[in-house]
């Protein structure tokens, strides 16, 4: 499956929950996510994402979640593949004899909503604060980066405020800890 995102960290946390309110988007109850990032063996986060492979382990509520995300056209833009997996430490070692290394831990609060084939999150950061994520799968007959701009333009709308950043969790999260240490 092909996957777009855009991401946005969020100014004001109040005036997001009530445009969002105001549009009728009903976000869920808050939960937590668990999410332990992997990168290839000798890969390190000033090397290019476009085609690498990158595994990610996730817990929520006990249940456990490999995915495997493949950056295209740009770092918001993959070719993704998921699935749940019953033991979390197994899944590890067997990421990890594939040639895979422990990059960074995200750890997140999360909101989601639905709105068609559009997956909206609002994810608080440990440390680095609220982000809107919108995410969707995308036909191989689409444009990626048309895509990525029409759901720019939904979030523009909501005239709330929010700086897009192109980067992933794990680089945010990466980028904080070079930042306090």
């Amino acid at each position: 499956m092909r996957e777009v995102k855009v991401k946005f960290h969020v100014g004001d946390r109040e005036a997001l929950l009530l445009a969002l309110k105001a549009r009728g988007v009903e976000l869920g109850e808050p939960f937590f996510q668990d999410d332990q990032a992997y990168a290839p063996d000798r890969w390190t986060f000033e090397d290019s994402r476009l085609g690498v492979a990158f595994p990610r382990l996730r817990t929520i509520n006990n249940r456990h979640f490999f995915a495997l995300r493949r950056p295209t056209v740009n770092a918001q833009a993959c070719d993704a593949y998921e699935t749940e997996v019953a033991d979390r430490d197994q899944m590890h070692q067997a990421i990890l004899n594939m040639g895979f290394c422990p990059t960074v831990r995200v750890a997140k609060t999360r909101r989601m909503a639905q709105l068609g084939n559009v997956s909206l999150c609002v994810d608080e950061l440990d440390k680095l604060g609220m982000f809107l994520e919108l995410d969707c799968p995308v036909p191989a007959h689409e444009s990626v980066v048309a895509v990525q701009e029409a759901l720019n333009v939904f979030v523009i709308s909501l005239c709330v405020d929010v700086i897009r950043t192109e980067e992933t969790c794990d680089a945010l999260v990466r980028t904080e800890q070079l930042r306090v240490a």
